[in-house]
């Protein structure tokens, strides 16, 4: 690239001084005027028709501009018609000012009268260029001849207004200011102002417009200054200013213009205009809301006005667009969503306090968005934070801690597979397949319980084509349950982590439940959702089991006859014998010795007396009968043999146990 054929082609003020910059924020709005229909809509490809026009008007009234550039009524007829329209049909509430644009050329403004005959209050924009390059090369005139350009248009402005019916004020621009000498650019201001002669109860506007952004930001507010300190009148004069962004620089030079001394700014919605656009007042508000700010702008409904702006315009609001983008709330990273979700937990904790949370500038709610689909979407950047955020925001699931990182991972995979983002419904549909509907290799139709020293359960385990009725004991339902697992299967695990909450979403009645299981070090998941909490448990805690059951590879069920015969151990532990056994099953004892020793790899004492450690365990555990007590109750009398075997068994005396903190 030649780099050497360019120079910079602004003008700095002799002597600048930059009092703008001691200045932190914008305290408050500036006046908005909007230049959609006419700045904006000669930047279209297909400029709007009259209907659109009118109905891109009234949105913007329904914002809150009061101060709305409506069109060049003397560039053409639909111009024209239009101007009329509104006046004609009294589209224009008492306290909005439509503003049109003429050039310093009589015929033109002679047009623009007639447009503007009847209205209530309209604005005369007046403007004529006086950069350096359009005076060379353009219209090749001096300054001066220039200069009475303006003085001529300024002159006919106040002839025409008291001739014509209507409540008229005046605006005047420079084109291209920022390209034009500073001093002159002055003098050329100060002398239309000296033939408007303005008051303070009747204004007159200098616009001082950046037709192409030449400049950094910096360098324009110092210009602005320097109109604001040296214009004419300055009590009766609302200085504007008219960034365009060809820099990419319009927000910034428009926010440093206010610091700078400026009381109004023209711009357009999501910055449409000649070029790269005009300024974009919705950043401009917005950024104003941020710090505190009332704009007195309404962007609540962010989504509808972009939706009508599309549609009339046939541009689109680019996906980053700031505040009004698709994705411009949306985190995808892991961390990001994380953070999110964390900062939206205390936000929760604290609902009127002030919105600080991480990522998130603004509320998205307070423009129409909202937290299932707009802030967290899911997809093979996501973390375990993300996910959990959705299925509690969509669907009411408060995830436990432990248990987000698989089911992270698990969505994650899919995302990464399918190479696609992943809709709410989507990650809850990957959770409900793996987490809840889980049941490859067992369920478990039904199960009773009754309060026999502790918890009996009779569970109903439907495996394939079979159905066994297990009975084991527990501390607690849950637990009877899963002692009736372990025995079913022959595995053994620590059911490590239950946590329960009402659904918060869909039905209030319903509960949901969590069961992290562990085995050699990894954990298994399963989620239980019913009205019934016991049945939400078991279900949790079968989806759990199902997943360790086949990760073993070793899906086996228990020997039927073997199945009855452990049952009926269980069920009578204090008093049983092989003699009750022989008799109960018809089966000799040597038989039966054999059978359960090559069948469950343990001896009928051994059986007896693991049934009577886990009983002595469980009323360790859940309560204060003294150890000579429990050893009594699980069929020990020699409470020193009961220690014995208790210790050997576990490690530690019962005493120990019950001390213990992990009970």
């Amino acid at each position: 690239m030649n780099y050497n054929k360019y120079t910079r082609q602004y003008f700095m003020p002799e002597n600048p001084t930059y009092d703008w910059v001691k200045k932190e924020y914008i305290e408050k709005a500036p006046i908005w005027c909007s230049v959609d229909l006419r700045d904006g809509n000669q930047a279209l490809i297909e400029p709007m028709s009259l209907d659109e026009k009118l109905e891109f008007f009234q949105m913007l009234v329904d914002i809150g501009f009061k101060e709305i550039e409506v069109g060049f009524p003397a560039a053409s007829e639909t111009e024209y018609n239009f101007m009329r329209a509104l006046i004609e049909r009294d589209m224009i509430p008492d306290d909005v000012t439509v503003q049109v644009l003429t050039q310093a050329r009589e015929h033109i403004i002679k047009k623009t009268f007639e447009a503007v005959k009847g209205a209530k209050h309209a604005v005369i924009h007046l403007y004529n260029s006086t950069s350096l390059a359009q005076r060379e090369q353009v219209f090749k005139k001096s300054k001066e001849e220039i200069k009475q350009i303006a003085i001529d248009g300024a002159k006919l402005l106040n002839e025409l207004a008291a001739e014509v019916d209507g409540n008229f004020s005046f605006e005047y621009s420079p084109e291209s200011f920022s390209g034009t000498e500073m001093d002159y650019a002055l003098d050329v201001c100060n002398a239309v102002l000296d033939v408007w002669q303005p008051k303070k109860d009747n204004k007159v506007i200098i616009n001082l417009p950046a037709t192409v952004e030449n400049a950094m930001p910096h360098v324009f507010a110092t210009q602005i200054e320097y109109m604001h300190k040296n214009l004419k009148y300055r009590d009766a004069v609302t200085i504007s200013v008219h960034p365009h962004n060809d820099r990419g620089c319009g927000v910034a030079t428009a926010e440093l213009s206010v610091l700078a001394g400026a009381d109004r700014i023209e711009g357009t919605l999501f910055g449409n205009g000649e070029r790269t656009g005009n300024v974009d007042i919705v950043t401009l508000a917005m950024n104003m809301v941020s710090h505190g700010v009332n704009p007195n702008l309404e962007f609540s409904n962010m989504p509808e006005i972009v939706k009508l702006y599309e549609r009339v315009t046939r541009m689109e609001v680019g996906k980053r667009q700031p505040y009004a983008g698709d994705l411009v709330f949306t985190a995808f990273s892991g961390s990001h969503q994380d953070a999110i979700s964390k900062g939206m937990a205390c936000k929760a904790k604290d609902p009127k306090g002030m919105w600080n949370v991480p990522y998130l500038p603004i509320d998205p709610v307070d423009v129409g968005r909202t937290y299932d689909s707009d802030v967290i979407r899911i997809n093979s950047q996501s973390g375990k934070g993300g996910v959990s955020y959705i299925l509690k925001q969509s669907f009411g699931l408060s995830i436990p801690e432990k248990m987000r990182e698989e089911i992270g991972y698990s969505v994650k995979h899919v995302s990464d597979k399918e190479h696609k983002e992943l809709s709410p419904e989507w990650v809850y549909q990957i959770f409900e397949d793996k987490y809840i509907n889980e049941n490859s290799v067992f369920t478990v139709p039904e199960a009773h319980f009754q309060q026999k020293n502790g918890i009996m359960a009779e569970v109903t385990i439907a495996q394939e084509d079979k159905v066994r009725i297990i009975k084991h004991t527990g501390n607690g339902r849950l637990d009877a349950v899963s002692n009736a697992f372990k025995q079913y299967f022959n595995i053994s695990y620590e059911l490590s982590i239950y946590e329960e909450h009402s659904l918060s979403r869909g039905s209030s009645s319903k509960a949901v439940s969590y069961v992290g299981i562990c085995c050699q070090g990894k954990m298994y998941w399963g989620v239980g959702i019913d009205e019934d909490i016991i049945k939400s448990s078991i279900h949790a805690l079968v989806v759990a089991v199902n997943h360790l059951v086949k990760s073993t590879g070793d899906q086996g069920c228990q020997d039927e006859r073997l199945t009855e015969i452990i049952n009926y151990i269980n069920t009578n532990y204090l008093t049983v014998t092989l003699d009750e056994l022989e008799e109960h099953f018809h089966l000799s004892k040597p038989y039966l010795s054999k059978y359960i020793k090559d069948k469950s790899g343990k001896t009928f004492g051994e059986l007896v007396k693991n049934v009577r450690m886990k009983k002595a365990r469980t009323l360790l555990k859940g309560g204060n009968m003294t150890v000579e007590t429990i050893a009594e109750k699980v069929g020990y009398q020699n409470v020193e043999h009961f220690n014995r075997l208790f210790k050997k068994k576990y490690g530690m005396t019962p005493v120990q146990f019950r001390n213990s903190k992990n009970l």
